[in-house]
């Protein structure tokens, strides 16, 4: 390769990628899912540290965009570090990071973090006190956060959100995802070891 060639390869690539907090958005959704672990959300000053994170992509059966594009999931066929937010079961808002190129199809589920910033504000909107409780699942995560179809498709780096890169290497531990039927042996979901803010602790490998 020539060295006209490799500057545009390399310039290609830099426009390809979408950085913030450190993460490259346009990386698998499982690549951006672990290093999400740490990194700190969110929304109009209210959030925390991420703790727990699932990755689904297009190619896989248990996500979304398996299917394909419909008018419920296309946000997450949108650009990288854009929103998406849809309800499960009619009941929960859930807040999804988009990853890959526009078109792909994959996203990154925020399952869980630890409450540190307006904390009252969590506590009066989720109607409980326990700090452990506030955000230690999807539903309670955009509950707390005041999360719903209002910030689908919005830009990650742009208010409402911000995200700060975590400030010292955590400990990362991965496992099967919680509460889906298919590909349920997907190493696929990822926690801060340790952590007691987990929406359910994470299962113990099969001996």
């Amino acid at each position: 390769m020539g060295q006209d060639a490799r500057r545009e390869a390399r310039q290609y690539n830099c426009r390809m990628k979408k950085l913030l907090a450190g993460i490259d958005f346009a990386d698998d959704s499982s690549s951006v899912a672990r290093q999400l672990i740490g990194v700190t959300v969110l929304v109009d000053g209210v959030g925390g540290r991420i703790v727990e994170t699932e990755a689904y992509d297009r190619l896989d059966p248990a996500s979304h965009t398996y299917g394909g594009m419909t008018p419920r999931n296309a946000a997450m066929f949108g650009p990288p570090a854009h929103a998406y937010v849809y309800r499960s079961y009619g009941i929960h808002w859930c807040l999804n990071f988009v990853c890959r190129e526009a078109g792909h199809g994959a996203g990154v589920l925020i399952r869980a973090i630890e409450p540190l910033a307006g904390i009252d504000a969590m506590r009066e909107r989720r109607g409980v006190e326990e700090l452990r409780q506030l955000c230690s699942g999807p539903g309670k995560v955009c509950q707390a956060l005041g999360v719903s179809h209002l910030q689908n498709r919005l830009a990650l780096d742009a208010p409402p959100f911000t995200l700060l890169a975590r400030e010292e290497e955590v400990m990362v531990q991965a496992g099967p995802r919680i509460g889906i039927s298919r590909a349920m042996d997907t190493p696929w979901r990822f926690v801060l070891a340790g952590s007691p803010y987990l929406s359910k602790p994470m299962r113990a490998p099969a001996a």
